[in-house]
């Protein structure tokens, strides 16, 4: 039992090991790239767009007119040195992966990201709203009708076991 144990211990550390090591390649994805957040999204969504490439002060034009929502601009932020912008996927958006771009006002470089736009929620987010189904709420749509009701059962669960405990001990009805 043991050296399956050992066996099973030294396995995921040799993973966990791997995914350290390719983990630096994936986690600067300041190098050039157009990060966009959320990067699926159903039509009516506000997308989030940032680079670094501009610089800390840098600001850049954004085009989004290939999922149809024009153009942006993306002004320095805060965070980490980035222009950051910002547009609205329209609702006459037709599913599908669409690119992103942004060029930087100081006539520098373009870079470009991608958006995959989908018709039903993505993974991971939950649903809003209610459902009309004619069933009612737990507590119904009045409290006072349902405490009565509540009384009712009380009342009927309580004779029930009187009229049986009599019966039991042979009392008849």
């Amino acid at each position: 039992m043991r050296r399956t144990a050992r066996l099973l211990t030294g396995t995921a550390l040799a993973v966990a090991a791997a995914g350290f090591v390719a983990a630096p390649a994936y986690a600067d994805e300041g190098d050039g790239s157009l990060e966009v957040f959320p990067s699926q999204a159903v039509p009516g969504t506000q997308i989030t767009v940032n680079t670094a490439v501009c610089g800390p002060e840098g600001t850049a034009k954004g085009d989004a007119g290939a999922v149809g929502a024009g153009t942006f601009t993306l002004a320095p932020s805060t965070h980490e040195g980035e222009a950051i912008g910002q547009f609205r996927v329209p609702p006459s958006a037709q599913p599908g992966t669409y690119e992103i771009v942004a060029n930087c006002a100081d006539g520098g470089r373009q870079v470009s990201g991608d958006l995959v736009v989908t018709l039903s929620a993505a993974r991971g987010q939950e649903p809003r709203g209610s459902v009309k189904t004619g069933v009612g709420g737990a507590l119904g749509p009045d409290p006072v009708q349902t405490a009565a009701g509540v009384a009712a059962l009380a009342v009927a669960a309580a004779g029930g076991t009187w009229l049986l405990h009599r019966r039991a001990r042979g009392d008849g009805i």
